[in-house]
């Protein structure tokens, strides 16, 4: 009887299948995405933290945002060194493997639990202006972002801990980074439990994160077009188009993988929407965000007449 209980501590990444005339193109834009996607980010990061006007609900939120959007990422450095290496050469410790995966569930799940708490502050600041300051306090705003990213770390915790339960009998991770489902691949043992647990936790997370959109954008829709407010309108209008553009970018790109998932033959086609789900989003956060935000971009401006005096 063949032995499956291998469990070898080293995987080998199949990493993208490109041509020779496209691996250097696709290296430098890679490269570059993921340069712009680090400045901007830690930029907002940096400022938001330093800056005590920008203490604000919407600006901390800003900040796990852009916090998120640098540890989702964390897998770019070490796909742009696999694109150059021969397939043979392309290895990962098991162990890495796993805090790549819990790394990039974990800030997948973030990005819908803190675009979630914007929408609750968007609805708070808009439906109950004058209550605003009474509800998203300090104290109500720490409780809301440690229940983000704990949920998201309670959940995956639970998905990779059912994972690495598992025996393994395969060393080759047919992805371009470790998620879950390329892990529990690697087991010739019943994958059941997994298959539930990842399909609830997926089904779980999409419903909340809509339906909250949903209500929360209902509610505001109903104010405005109630209200004969211009300015509560034109306020609503310029922060809510923001949320909502920054979240469907989100989810159009989480869809893709999911849907070309049902189709193996497009493989490669999947293997990139991986990459972009990571990197379009995090790329277009700082600029909707920041160019949003009449305190980042004055803070911009005061930058730009400081810099030629230097």
């Amino acid at each position: 009887m063949e032995n499956y209980t291998y469990n070898s501590d080293t995987l080998q990444l199949e990493g993208l299948n490109v041509s020779e005339d496209f691996k250097y193109p696709l290296f430098l834009f890679l490269f570059f995405s993921y340069l712009f996607i680090i400045v901007a980010n830690l930029s907002i990061a940096v400022l938001v933290f330093v800056d005590k006007n920008l203490h604000q609900p919407m600006y901390l939120l800003f900040f796990n945002l852009s916090v998120n959007d640098i540890l989702g990422n964390s897998i770019l450095p070490r796909l742009l060194v696999n694109m150059l290496l021969p397939p043979s050469e392309r290895l990962i410790s098991y162990y890495e493997c796993v805090v790549q995966a819990f790394t990039v569930h974990v800030c997948s799940t973030c990005s819908h639990t803190v675009l979630m708490i914007m929408a609750f502050d968007r609805y708070v600041a808009i439906c109950n202006p004058l209550r605003y300051a009474v509800i998203m306090t300090n104290k109500m705003l720490i409780k809301l972002t440690v229940s983000a990213w704990g949920v998201a770390f309670v959940l995956v915790g639970i998905l990779l801990g059912l994972t690495i339960r598992l025996n393994r009998c395969r060393t080759m991770i047919k992805s371009p980074y470790c998620n879950n489902a390329s892990l529990f691949k690697l087991s010739c043992e019943n994958v059941f439990i997994n298959n539930i647990y990842g399909l609830t936790f997926t089904v779980v997370l999409f419903t909340s994160s809509i339906g909250t959109m949903v209500l929360t954008y209902t509610k505001i829709t109903v104010v405005c077009l109630t209200s004969k407010n211009k300015s509560l309108n034109s306020k609503a209008l310029k922060t809510c188009s923001t949320h909502l553009a920054v979240y469907l970018i989100m989810l159009l790109s989480g869809f893709s993988i999911i849907i070309l998932h049902r189709f193996p033959q497009y493989s490669d086609y999947r293997k990139f929407a991986s990459i972009l789900y990571h990197i379009i989003p995090s790329s277009l956060n700082p600029i909707i965000y920041g160019m949003q935000s009449k305190e980042i971009r004055r803070f911009l401006s005061k930058s730009k007449k400081v810099l030629p005096s230097l």
